[in-house]
């Protein structure tokens, strides 16, 4: 059975949305407001009223598609929406999955949007590759309800111009490969997710016959990211490909379908045409939605070439198989059991496990296959504060400090495999050091150094705070303390996960003998300023770990290190300088560093957490006790939220305020359980500021960078940093409250 509309050339005007969710913030959503897919090699965001306004495509440093996040009228989206706008909106992740489901309810009817990108069925004998699609699913589960869908590409970050063309296809359906025995493992289990029966033979099915093809024009050009020397992230930076958008529709048992049509549309600031659909589903009618990369090789020019069927079968298989409602259900199947699979491997059962889970899935996420590397954040350029502060940056790449963090959270959470990934990616950089031993602080996903920062004047910004950054300048940064991370990572690896090589040892050897050699130097900070460089406190901590912990690796694996005597010496050192230099003894506090003897910086809250004092030690208990008070009285917490420091008072070569930093909040948290050992009433207050931070995070359990002081999110999102103090916080001071009620 095929259906179909009437032809027309004729685009209909304007598909910008202006339901109550987004006018209030002239077209743009909350920041809280968003849930996070993906594939593990790029993301996208989906908004609570079903617009995924943010996705970069094909990787996650890939020029965006959609970025309606960042310019409401040029920045592009695909949303499915109701056509109705007086409807109540909640959102959820189906259970221990990636998979987001935004349920629209009225009088009338209920209806329910999946969105998912495909992960293969571990252990799958049929259709085990990756199909890199985004997939987004339509039903009603209760009466009626009318849909609106618009799907709006902005290629290459807004800047280049595409040609929209409304195919008819082929509609006959091709055999697939048969399912196994072994793919049918958990059927049970899987049918509790979804609202249809997968089972159920007489309902009737069919593909759309037709789809809409977006080509983008092809445009060079001369600066900005991608204009690298490295050969895979030019290919991945520039990446700008041809799209297509295919639906197939799911009938009720009495044979009634539900009717898409494919109409052409006009849309603001639009650099082409976009397309839209409304179509009304009952109680058991739903539409997939498929948007993919159009696959480069067409059967006519495998024929033309001399390929076989059963070679062009296999193509077709693997790289572009028949739209099916069968098929695209088996993918949702598929990744589904993808994610119930990794995540019970997770081994961590105490308190907030829920958030703890939550937390592990979305750095999962974030994390880039192929290499192991895990992204700070999915996006770019969402303010720190609102304003013109200039606080917009590129996160799209893997942080030395982020990673060695995540890596950490995985291992104790029992995720040793991710562990492994991320140790093969810094085998990876230490074998491409800079010519001095060191390591950049960042990197991009596929170990690549060039990441020139560039500002996009022409999108607005999110609620225009301008400007729109893509790459990063603090590539060149010199950060000390990154080493101190690393280190301690590595250390807890060969500990927790895999004993390490001797080749390992040796990069991890040139590493230390590198901060013996410059850990004296000022550098600009794990805050990254853009001011002057200073010899920050937390800097030199985590030069005292680096040391520390290769000492500690000689001790346990009694490794080979000529230069011994000279670490043991070094790490003293340090540890008396930080004491002496780094401690005001008129306001008996750590200050952020030796030259800001009257600043105080979050920063120095890890000290008890990597072991460089007990968290019982008189001088941290006093630092810690001043970072709780409030600003006005020379604190950085306000309503038990912390700031990172007071972005005021401090030159850190930026203007205006910023939001409270959440990974400070938790390291607050993990550092009041460390000094409870002492004072129990603190082991309390440690346990209260995790569930107050938890209650802000999104009703998705997801974290940004900040929270403002009205609790909205700010920064980028979601934010590895936030999920790995999240998962220590809830780690360490749940371990403490089962060892103070034995």
């Amino acid at each position: 059975m095929s259906h179909s509309c009437p032809d027309t050339g004729v685009p209909i005007e304007s598909g910008r949305l202006t339901d109550g969710m987004r006018r209030t913030l002239n077209g743009y959503l909350p920041i809280e407001q968003y849930g996070l897919i993906g594939n593990l090699h790029t993301a996208a965001l989906v908004g609570m009223d079903g617009s995924i306004d943010f996705m970069c495509w094909p990787e996650f440093d890939s020029p965006s598609v959609f970025c309606r996040l960042l310019d409401t009228n040029k920045g592009g989206h695909f949303s499915i929406t109701p056509a109705a706008n007086a409807t109540t909106t909640k959102q959820q992740y189906l259970p221990f999955s990636n998979v987001l489901s935004t349920k629209f309810l009225r009088e009338e009817g209920v209806g329910l949007v999946s969105d998912f990108m495909h992960r293969p069925r571990p252990r799958a004998r049929s259709h085990s590759h990756m199909m890199p699609w985004l997939v987004r699913s339509v039903e009603v589960i209760r009466g009626t309800m009318t849909f609106d869908m618009e799907c709006f590409p902005a290629f290459d970050y807004a800047r280049t111009r595409h040609k929209l063309e409304i195919e008819r296809v082929d509609t006959v359906e091709r055999a697939l490969p048969e399912k196994h025995a072994s793919d049918a493992e958990n059927s049970a289990f899987q049918s509790l997710f979804l609202h249809w029966d997968l089972t159920e033979e007489n309902a009737e099915s069919h593909s759309g016959s037709k789809r809409a093809i977006f080509t983008p024009e092809k445009i060079e050009h001369a600066e900005g990211l991608g204009m690298t020397s490295n050969a895979e992230d030019h290919a991945a930076q520039t990446a700008v490909h041809q799209m297509d958008l295919r639906y197939v529709v799911g009938c009720m048992g009495n044979g009634s379908c539900p009717s898409i049509c494919l109409v052409p549309k006009n849309h603001p600031g639009g650099l082409g045409l976009g397309v839209s659909a409304r179509f009304t589903l009952q109680e058991g009618q739903r539409v997939f939605f498929v948007l993919r990369s159009t696959p480069n090789v067409t059967v006519d020019a495998m024929r033309a070439e001399g390929a076989s069927e059963d070679e062009i079968s296999v193509y077709l298989a693997r790289f572009d198989p028949p739209l099916s409602m069968k098929y695209v259900e088996s993918l949702m199947e598929d990744t589904l059991m993808y994610w119930l699979t990794w995540i019970r491997s997770c081994t961590y059962f105490g308190r907030w496990r829920e958030n703890v889970e939550r937390s592990a899935l979305i750095l999962k996420l974030l994390t880039y296959e192929p290499t192991g590397a895990v992204v700070a954040a999915v996006t770019f350029s969402l303010p720190e504060a609102i304003g013109n502060s200039g606080r917009n940056w590129d996160y799209r790449f893997t942080w030395v400090r982020d990673s060695a963090f995540t890596m950490y959270a995985f291992m104790r959470l029992g995720l040793n495999k991710e562990a492994k990934s991320y140790m093969s990616f810094v085998r990876r950089i230490c074998r491409a050091k800079n010519p001095d031993g060191s390591l950049q602080i960042m990197y991009t996903l596929r170990g690549g150094r060039e990441m020139a920062e560039l500002v996009l004047p022409h999108l607005e910004g999110y609620r225009s705070c301008a400007p729109v950054r893509i790459g990063n300048g603090a590539a060149d940064h010199l950060q000390l303390d990154i080493y101190g991370e690393l280190l301690d990572a590595v250390y807890l690896y060969n500990k927790f996960s895999q004993p390490l090589s001797y080749d390992e040892w040796v990069d991890i050897r040139a590493l230390v003998d590198h901060v013996c050699d410059t850990y004296d130097q000022p550098d600009m900070g794990i805050w990254e300023v853009r001011g002057l460089r200073q010899n920050f406190t937390y800097s030199k901590v985590q030069c005292w770990v680096a040391v520390d912990r290769g000492l500690r690796l000689i001790d346990k694996r009694d490794f080979p290190c000529s230069n011994r005597d000279r670490w043991r010496h070094t790490r003293d050192q340090i540890y008396e300088e930080i004491m002496t230099r780094a401690w005001n003894p008129h306001l008996e506090m750590f200050t952020q560093s030796y030259e800001s003897l009257d600043t105080l910086d979050a920063a120095v809250l890890a000290m008890p957490l990597v072991f460089f004092c007990d968290g019982t030690d008189p001088r941290f208990v006093k630092t810690m006790r001043r970072i709780m008070l409030p600003p006005h009285r020379g604190g950085l917490t306000a309503n038990n939220l912390v700031f990172r420091y007071n972005a005021v008072k401090t030159d850190d070569g930026l203007s205006g305020e910023e939001g409270t930093f959440s990974l400070c909040t938790f390291w607050l948290a993990e550092a009041l359980s460390r000094a409870s050992k002492a004072n129990i009433t603190l082991l309390y207050k440690a346990q209260v500021i995790i569930d107050e931070m938890i209650m802000y995070g999104n009703h998705l359990g997801l974290f940004s960078e900040e929270i403002d002081k009205s609790g909205k999110h700010l920064g980028n999102f979601p934010q590895a940093f936030t999920h790995i103090a999240l998962i220590s916080a809830a780690y360490n001071v749940d371990r403490a409250l089962e060892t103070s009620h034995p």
